[in-house]
């Protein structure tokens, strides 16, 4: 029996599962934290770019509006990549479409890198387009490719890896913006720039390396090629088990042709697996932990940890984050998919509702703050083993090749509209609410975790014309199961 390590190392796959990473999610998770330690700095060359300009100093809402722009931008750009990627991977595969964002990324660091020079912040603004854009298109494109290079038997480690790589991308955004690393006044567009160093990377290596083999099968009919792709992936071999799984998933999709995002909409063989996906996207994104990320220095803050130390407790989550990921690696194969969405929501709650408590204890103790920064440490660690890593191996596990790119985009549509509204309106409910605004998330927790009690079925180890016969299978809002009829007839 080999090992892990030994099947990923047989072939090319673990090398394609790095290089997609650091040109994929990891673009996505730094851009989210990077912005937040050079702020001030950004607030500093607006007015100064300003006053060179109209030789006089911009008021604060002004300032405020500006900078409100650049944070905002990201969500547009990642909307906007969403929307283009189904055209670009259709028609280009999945390859050049990682690559095509990776170019995106260069072109936007070199719009950032230049803003400094050019005393420009419009071109601030239109680095974080394409910064968005990049992440909206190599965060789709990456969980894509990962779920189609992937054997049945390590789908669940192969895919969880997109989490892992955005945790890591998130942390090396905490710790480049350090002030002992590039966190300085002349070093701000630097900081914002380093993720095209590992898009430049991706560019060179990807081409190099094999097309995605369901790809390869299914939309191009190469049987050769996707024999071929394997084989490099994963060593020799015949892989008769993936080749009669991907055979069975193309005579599915003989019967029910591609469709778009709005088709897929009103298609009635895949209405819960969308219910599904947009439910847990919308708790992962409303669930509190994206405002840990986003807004992590105001509420550490507002837990009264002194700000000295606030940066590094910051990093310290972010330490966290990643080591989180890789005991998700290991227990995705273990415990299945269901438990830990169901689990980790109820275990999320649980500590939001700690964390009320806590900040309303009348004790003034010094150790209470650290309290509460462990019980959302805590609470981040749940999230990365529960809903946070197993969606990334559920969304390539639940939809045929021909539903699957309509339904990243639906997806990738809804989690940007999100990410926006959180980053919109959260300073304004914090303010409205102080510390109960945590119940919120508590409750968004909760119905994540009955959902998935009730709804969500086991996927560990089965097929994808299982699975999909699985979500037929539920009842519920029907009289009779004419939904699983259509599909096994078409079957």
């Amino acid at each position: 029996m080999e090992t892990l390590w030994q099947q990923l190392t047989r072939g090319n796959a673990l090398l394609l599962i790095i290089v997609l990473g650091f040109g994929g999610s990891f673009q996505t998770g730094y851009h989210v934290t990077g912005l937040s330690s050079p702020s001030m700095f950004i607030r500093h060359f607006i007015n100064s770019s300003w006053h060179d300009r109209y030789q006089e100093s911009p008021s604060p809402e002004t300032v405020t509006m500006i900078w409100s722009l650049i944070v905002s931008m990201f969500a547009v750009g990642g909307l906007f990549g969403v929307f283009i990627i189904r055209f670009i991977s259709g028609n280009l595969g999945r390859k050049n479409t990682a690559i095509i964002s990776s170019i995106f990324a260069l072109i936007s660091s070199g719009l950032m890198l230049a803003s400094k020079y050019t005393k420009s912040y419009e071109m601030i603004i239109a680095a974080r387009i394409l910064n968005g854009c990049t992440a909206g298109v190599a965060q789709t494109i990456h969980l894509m490719y990962l779920g189609e290079i992937s054997p049945l038997r390590l789908r669940g480690i192969v895919t969880i890896t997109s989490t892992t790589f955005t945790s890591l991308g998130k942390l090396s955004g905490q710790v480049f913006g350090l002030s002992e690393i590039l966190g300085r006044d002349e070093l701000w567009h630097v900081v914002l720039s380093v993720p095209a160093a590992f898009a430049a990377v991706q560019i060179i290596v990807l081409p190099f390396l094999p097309e995605a083999p369901r790809y390869l099968f299914i939309e191009k009919g190469d049987d050769k090629a996707c024999r071929k792709a394997l084989q490099s992936l994963w060593g020799q071999g015949d892989y008769k088990e993936e080749m009669d799984e991907m055979l069975a998933e193309q005579a599915a999709i003989d019967a029910a042709p591609k469709k778009s995002p709005l088709q897929l909409l009103r298609e009635s063989t895949v209405r819960w697996q969308l219910l599904t996906i947009f439910t847990i996207t919308l708790c992962n994104q409303m669930g509190g932990i994206s405002t840990i990320s986003t807004f992590s220095f105001d509420i550490i803050k507002s837990a009264g940890i002194p700000n000295d130390k606030i940066r590094y407790i910051i990093v310290g989550f972010g330490l966290a984050e990643i080591t989180a990921t890789f005991f998700a690696g290991l227990l995705i194969e273990c415990m299945g998919r269901r438990l830990m969405f169901w689990g980790g929501y109820g275990a999320m709650s649980a500590c939001w509702v700690l964390v009320v408590v806590m900040l309303n204890v009348t004790d003034s103790s010094h150790c209470l703050p650290y309290v509460v920064i462990a019980l959302m440490a805590a609470n981040l660690i749940f999230f990365i083993v529960g809903p946070g890593g197993a969606i990334s191996t559920l969304m390539s596990e639940i939809f045929l090749q021909s539903d699957r790119l309509p339904a990243f985009v639906l997806q990738g549509i809804g989690r940007w509209i999100l990410f926006g509204l959180q980053g919109l309106f959260f300073p304004f409910l914090i303010n409205a609410l102080d510390s109960y605004c945590f119940v919120l998330f508590a409750c968004v927790c909760l119905l994540g975790c009955l959902y998935n009690i009730l709804f969500l079925p086991e996927t560990k180890g089965k097929t994808i014309l299982e699975i999909s016969g699985e979500f037929n299978n539920i009842t519920v809002f029907r009289g009779s199961n004419k939904v699983a009829d259509i599909m096994e007839t078409k079957l």
